[in-house]
């Protein structure tokens, strides 16, 4: 008898043991996938997603660096505030990052400074990419194309690209490509840099030509535009100086900052964004 009582106690014991056992593997793996689960989409955010926070300079906010004398890309308006087409896409960049745009002017080169620095986030200030400045800084996809033009006077003997060489000071915006292929070497197809004067910008430029210090201007095709409407007595050449494609610079080695700004400008371009904005701004 106690054989059998001792008998039945062992498997019961064993019953319930076995059923603890179940019960715990059965939480176990409940709770463990759970977790991993868990963990795994959390670590998929985590390596997916960029923290924005810590591309900026300035917590919440998007700083472009940026020189307010080049219409209608950046100007300022009469209420003081920045407006441009460069201002309003970067105003839609800011807000796909869930930041707040805080524009920066300086002087041309100070805005390409800024950014090299890390003072500012980007620039945006209808600039160029060329193998001088990929030294210094990265770029974007182009989002816009610039022309570079002639403006003299309407008496003036320049008449064409080629009547360049003739002229005795060429102006431009200091810093800018208008000047780097004006300033260049003859052999490199420039006029050398006797001949060209660096202004601030393009405004101070243009005042120049009116008072008799330069022979001509060469700059952007649409600042030049609003600089001849708003004096008369210059033109623009219809022989174009040279073709070129603006995009956003950021700091040398921002591959994270890059693949979010190519990603965002994609997008804008893909619903039309963009080119509403230029379309705003230029009248074809």
């Amino acid at each position: 008898m106690k054989k059998v009582f001792s008998l039945i106690l062992a498997l019961t014991l064993v019953l319930a043991l076995a059923a603890c056992g179940s019960s715990g593997n059965n939480g176990g793996a409940g709770s463990n996938g759970q977790d991993s689960s868990q963990t795994a989409g959390g670590d998929a955010s985590g390596s997916d997603a960029v923290d924005v926070g810590s591309l900026v300079v300035e917590s919440g906010k998007l700083h472009m660096s940026t020189n307010a004398s080049f219409p209608p890309y950046e100007m300022v308006a009469n209420d003081g505030s920045f407006e441009g087409i460069d201002v309003e896409i970067a105003t839609l960049i800011a807000e796909k990052m869930g930041l707040e745009l805080v524009v920066d002017d300086m002087d041309f080169n100070a805005a390409l400074e800024a950014v090299q620095n890390g003072k500012s986030d980007i620039a945006m200030a209808g600039i160029t990419v060329n193998e001088d400045r990929l030294v210094n800084m990265d770029f974007t996809t182009s989002y816009a194309t610039g022309v570079q033009v002639i403006i003299v006077p309407e008496d003036s003997p320049i008449q064409t690209v080629d009547d360049l060489s003739n002229a005795e000071l060429i102006g431009t915006q200091d810093g800018t490509t208008g000047y780097i292929y004006c300033s260049d070497t003859p052999e490199n197809g420039g006029y050398g840099e006797d001949h060209v004067v660096a202004y601030e910008n393009g405004s101070v430029a243009v005042q120049a030509l009116l008072a008799g210090k330069v022979d001509c201007v060469v700059i952007d095709n649409e600042p030049a535009k609003a600089y001849v409407e708003a004096n008369p007595g210059l033109k623009i050449l219809d022989t174009e100086f040279t073709v070129e494609d603006y995009a956003i610079a950021v700091k040398k080695g921002s591959a994270d900052m890059l693949d979010q700004l190519n990603s965002i400008l994609k997008e804008l371009t893909d619903d039309g964004s963009i080119q509403a904005i230029i379309d705003k701004y230029i009248q074809a």
